[in-house]
């Protein structure tokens, strides 16, 4: 491989960040006065400039040079503590309200610039070790341990008997195709290499191919360099190939009217224009021509040809990745030593599913010797060296080829267990708060760069879906391995109390995951964490507030996540840094008011806050927030001004209040939610004007939503009006979900049930006691599961419900095409 790290090292998206926060030399300025000189924010910019040139090669190197390591530690400490102190400034300089010409240099403001100017000094110190460390501005550092692959078959495939025979009917079927693209897709080290390498010996499948060829593409795909090493492998003569125009040439007389087989091994690009120009010789072959890759990355395949199918390799069983392991162990089967057989198969299982793992720790256990395996099964696989471990590479080029901001985000899930099952939406609010996304393109929102990032991640197979499980992500367990490893001392996840946690003065993100049911105090933790002050993540540390100066001790943190908590301490204000805050689940009864202090807090989820009744007032300060889950909670009304907070993204539940500031209005200027949204106590709503002015047929990006009219007193004096009150409540035509309760009127309106409502897949009527007719839901093409319940003055369904009434010579469709489930119960006078 080529001696260049090819997404950019993990550090120079840290270093964007932090150059982006100083563009904002005049908020600094605004906070320090004009003691902040010009000449230090620029010697800080140059100081980040110039090491961000090295860590490139410093990245590579790091893996064999112990100190390479420590001055990445260094220069990683360094950036945190002046990512800190600018985030300070900028946060401080968005809330003051004094003007620069009235402000006084206080004694705050001189520490602040003591401290810019002491990071500015380590990191140019940290620059001038660079002729020590043998680092240089352009990565001269090698993959040296990563070999080209060969066709030529090393030993027996264990477990692959289903790829197999899914691999050769793939292969008969592509013989009335006149050129079929096969792609092996899976993680590094699952045994893509060695599937194909058995297609491409196997005398039967290969019968009746004139022409055969194995490539390596590797990271750089080269297509002169590739169709020059195809041209050599189908013909002996390459002389006078001295153009691409030549070698293309030779290429498609060599293929002209003849079947071919191409194996292109180890592909990366997805260069579309690329692509297009390689495959033009390849057009000249007969029917059954067929290329097949291999490939880390979901999309090759597609890029390369439309018509393609891609064949997923998924990891061994436990069983098979065994049988790998002895063999490689030289260790018999059968009749071997059993006490060396039962550490060989917890080693086995170590490997989760790799058989390149299987085979690199099956080859250093060919000393037969008990205490070397026991020793090997203690230790974790990252401790080997690249020349001792083909895995480490393996997965380790799977992560060099990550975007630096990718890099950052992956090695975040180390803060998760092994078979922690993510949710997508989740994680990227959480890469969010800890800014490890790239800045968004125009138009485009954080949320979505963030969900881009996770699919990218996804597709790279460093996530895969878990069973049983709808929209949840899992990692290989060895890609965790590799998470924790690159995390270094920056990361603590602490998972038994038992454990003795040595002193990381580099911790700043925290997660606790006990592995019993129950977890402990572990304000003990805290003892072992030179710089707690300097945490910036605390997932689930439930006791975190217990200890004494909360706000004194943890200025700086960023995310704040609890398992359970009964009180919200008022010094939560004072964590200006603050950017997410889970409270789902816990009994907490208020929320300080000093909370609407957090400026720049972006996530507040208070799920299942059953014992909430009451915002604070003035959450309408919260000028960022993006998201604010409500659900479950026991809600009364909602704060006044609400719709103050244009950049919601998530508002999935509204009380409708009587006062002027907390109508149903609040909602018309809330044009980015998406997602669901409860709408409750509607009889609030005293004239059509306010349901209007809540704009619902605006909010497009709105899928599910549940509109609510709470129980009492049924009878109401004017029908009509509660009629074109709801009429005004229409949502967008994009709907999928929808949930109507406790309605009052008699009469549906018509939009619901109307036809261009062709998303929509589910719909439940509740408790609508006045209702005397169901509305047209028959009409609805995409509607799956029908639920009514509680209709207690409905005597019979007539033909309303199944077509609208109008025109009789206007074509209607037959109804309920997709319907799967209708429930109906609690229909008290329903006669047929």
């Amino acid at each position: 491989m080529a001696g260049v790290v090819v997404g950019g090292a993990f550090l120079s998206g840290f270093i964007n960040v932090v150059l982006d926060r100083l563009i904002s030399a005049d908020a600094v300025n605004l906070v320090v006065g004009k003691k902040l000189s010009s000449d230090l924010v620029e010697r800080l910019r140059n100081a980040l400039t110039d090491a961000g040139a090295l860590v490139d090669d410093a990245e590579l190197k790091q893996l064999d040079n112990h100190d390479v390591k420590e001055w990445l530690n260094c220069l990683r400490d360094a950036l945190y503590t002046a990512d800190d102190l600018l985030d300070r400034a900028c946060t401080k300089a968005a809330t003051t309200k004094v003007t620069l010409l009235g402000r006084i240099f206080n004694s705050e403001d001189r520490q602040m610039e003591n401290e810019i100017e002491r990071v500015v000094r380590r990191i140019e110190d940290l620059e001038k070790r660079k002729g020590k460390l043998g680092l240089e501005k352009i990565s001269t550092a090698s993959f040296s341990w990563k070999t080209p692959s060969t066709s030529l078959e090393k030993g027996k495939v264990y477990g692959r008997e289903d790829d197999q025979k899914a691999l050769i009917k793939m292969l008969n079927d592509n013989n009335e195709n006149h050129l079929s693209v096969i792609s092996i897709v899976g993680m590094g080290g699952v045994g893509k290499t060695t599937l194909a390498q058995w297609m491409y010996n196997n005398a039967e499948l290969m019968e009746g191919f004139d022409r055969k060829a194995w490539v390596c593409v590797s990271e750089k795909f080269n297509i002169v360099e590739t169709t020059k090493n195809i041209v050599k492998e189908i013909s002996i003569n390459t002389q006078d190939l001295d153009s691409f125009n030549s070698i293309q040439d030779a290429l498609k007389k060599g293929l002209s009217e003849k079947k071919f087989f191409i194996v292109l091994d180890d592909v990366w690009s997805n260069d579309h224009h690329q692509w297009k120009d390689f495959l033009a010789p390849f057009q000249y072959g007969v029917k059954g021509s067929t290329i097949l890759l291999t490939t880390r990355k979901e999309d090759v395949g597609s890029v390369v040809q439309t018509n393609y199918h891609p064949h997923y390799l998924i990891p061994l069983s436990e069983d098979c990745c065994w049988s790998v392991f002895a063999a490689n162990a030289s260790f018999p089967e059968s009749n071997g030593n059993p006490t060396l057989e039962g550490i060989g198969k917890k080693i086995a299982k170590k490997c989760d599913g790799l058989p390149l793992a299987a085979e690199t720790l099956g080859c250093l256990c060919r000393r037969h010797d008990a205490k070397e395996w026991e020793k090997i099964l203690r230790s974790d696989i990252w401790g080997y060296s690249t020349n001792d471990s083909k895995i480490v590479p393996a997965l380790l080029i799977s992560y060099f080829h990550l975007a630096a901001h990718l890099k950052r985000c992956f090695v975040y899930c180390a803060l998760f267990p092994k078979d922690y099952v993510f949710n997508k939406d989740e994680l990227i609010l959480l890469w969010m708060a800890e800014d490890l996304l790239s800045l968004p393109k125009r138009g485009e929102t954080l949320e979505e760069v963030g969900c881009k990032c996770f699919e990218e991640l996804a597709s790279r197979l460093f996530f895969k879906p878990a069973k049983y499980k709808f929209e949840r992500f899992v990692m290989h367990d060895l890609l965790h391995d590799l998470a924790i490893f690159l995390a270094g001392d920056f990361y603590c996840r602490i998972e038994d109390l038992g454990e003795q946690e040595e002193k990381k003065v580099l911790t700043r993100h925290l997660s606790y995951f006990p592995r019993g049911s129950l977890g402990h105090s572990i304000t003990k933790v805290f003892n072992f964490i030179a710089k707690s002050e300097s945490l910036r993540t605390s997932l689930y540390i439930d006791d975190l507030f217990s200890m004494e100066s909360v706000a004194s001790k943890f200025i700086y943190l960023r995310v704040l996540s609890f398992h359970k908590l009964d009180v919200l301490p008022d010094s939560i204000g004072e964590l200006i840094h603050l950017r997410y805050l889970n409270l789902s689940c816990c009994s907490i009864n208020r929320l300080p008011e000093s909370l609407c202090n957090l400026y720049n807090l972006q996530t507040l989820i208070l799920y299942r806050c059953t014992k909430l009744t009451m915002l604070p007032r003035n959450m309408h300060n919260l000028v960022n927030l993006r998201h604010l889950e409500l659900g479950k909670t026991c809600l009364e009304e909602m704060p006044g001004g609400i719709s103050k907070l244009k950049h919601l993204h998530t508002l999935d539940f509204f009380v409708v209040g009587k006062h002027e500031d907390n109508k149903i209005q609040e909602l018309g200027g809330l044009s980015n939610l998406h997602g669901s949204l409860e709408l409750k106590k509607l009889e609030n709503i005293v004239d059509v004007k306010e349901a209007e002015n809540a704009r619902m047929t605006n909010k497009n990006l709105i899928d599910k939503l549940y509109l609510e009219w709470s129980s009492g007193d049924d009878m109401v004096s004017n029908t009509k009006a509660e009629r074109d009150i709801f009429d005004s409540l229409q949502p967008h035509n994009s709907m999928k979900e929808l949930t109507i309760k406790g309605y009052k009127g008699t009469i549906f309106p018509d939009w619901l049930g109307n036809c261009s409502y062709n998303n929509m897949t589910s719909v439940s009527l509740k408790s609508c006691n006045n209702c005397c007719m169901l509305p047209s839901l028959g009409q609805l093409p995409s509607l799956k599961a029908l639920r009514i319940q509680g209709f207690l003055h409905l005597k019979c369904v007539g033909m309303e419900f199944y077509k609208g009434i109008g025109d009789p010579s206007v074509h209607i469709a037959p109804p309920f095409p997709l319907l799967e489930s209708l429930k109906c119960y609690s229909m008290a006078c329903w006669e047929e």
